[in-house]
């Protein structure tokens, strides 16, 4: 039987890692070291393998070769591909014991439990903010740089994730590819999807641990532990403004640019947040998709349809 020495024979001197081929420990070692020596011509994006240069240069094409054969899926890399399939697959065999959350990848279920722990072992060393993943304190970094590496290439946006751009790429073709199954409702990311369909069953699977809250998202149990610690992480710099969230800084921060980039094609109206443009384009079409399961009241927002069921129903 082959001993771990004989399968990876490369071991490096600064952790316990060890590799079968020395080009593995070459490209390990640049993890210590933070050299990123592959950098885009087109932003400020730099990375340590070639190839992942390769698959972000495809994101300022709009380039996705590798496309899913059961849904309007494409992605940029083989990889994404293939985490993506796996969403098409029924059985999850990792269960969080402590609430209904299942998953098909055991890191996955490592990353949720520090939901229930709170234990945020990845910190920021310009601030208070700490997090479960270590992706989530990179993308917060670039709140304290300015930097939005992410560029659209129909208009002046631009933002700190991929996601988040290919989120808007939809606002320039009004495509909607996930539907709901229960109601009209689609939306341009699965995440909104997934967050939309727990509120036809009513399941809020992220419980407080100091208080009898619980909602539909980590995200919003993050914000809302923070009314128990009275911590407002984001700061303006231009004035004494604090928030819980970096979006609510992001507008904010609109007020002073007095930006109002999300405009109506059908009048003059204009607003510093794409929610409200969806909001008012209803007053064009006459839709009001929030409608109320017990009787016939049908709305613009979802805030206005959980109102009524309070006055109506509750």
């Amino acid at each position: 039987m082959s001993t771990h020495t004989d399968e990876n024979p490369f071991k490096c001197s600064l952790c316990s890692y060890a590799g079968t081929q020395s080009v593995y420990l070459k490209r390990h070692m640049l993890t210590h070291t933070d050299e990123k020596p592959f950098n885009c011509s087109l932003c400020s994006f730099k990375c340590t393998r070639s190839e992942n240069l390769r698959s972000h240069i495809l994101k300022h094409m709009g380039e996705k070769p590798f496309k899913c054969s059961l849904c309007s899926y494409a992605g940029t890399q083989r990889s994404c591909l293939r985490r993506h399939m796996l969403t098409h697959v029924d059985n999850k065999p990792f269960n969080c014991s402590m609430c209904s959350y299942k998953c098909i990848r055991s890191e996955n279920l490592k990353n949720h439990m520090l939901n229930h722990t709170n234990e945020k072992p990845f910190k920021c060393s310009l601030c208070s903010y700490a997090s479960t993943q270590k992706k989530n304190l990179k993308t917060h970094m670039l709140t304290h740089t300015g930097e939005k590496p992410y560029k659209c290439s129909f208009c002046s946006y631009e933002c700190s994730t991929s996601m988040r751009l290919r989120g808007h790429m939809l606002t320039h073709t009004g495509e909607k590819p996930f539907k709901c199954s229960l109601c009209s409702y689609v939306c341009t990311t699965s995440w909104l999807l997934k967050r939309h369909m727990l509120t036809h069953t009513g399941e809020k699977p992220f419980k407080c641990s100091l208080c009898s809250h619980a909602c539909t998202t980590n995200g919003d149990l993050r914000i809302h532990i923070l009314t128990h610690t009275g911590e407002k992480p984001y700061q303006c710099t231009v004035c004494s403004y604090k928030c819980t969230k970096s979006g609510s800084l992001k507008i904010h921060m609109l007020n002073h640019m007095g930006e109002k980039p999300y405009k109506c094609s059908l009048c003059d109206y204009k607003c510093t947040v794409s929610g409200n443009l969806k909001t008012h384009m209803f007053i064009h079409t006459g839709e009001k998709p929030y409608k109320c399961s017990l009787c016939t009241f049908k709305c613009t927002r979802s805030g206005g349809l959980k109102s009524h069921y309070v006055k109506s129903h509750g």
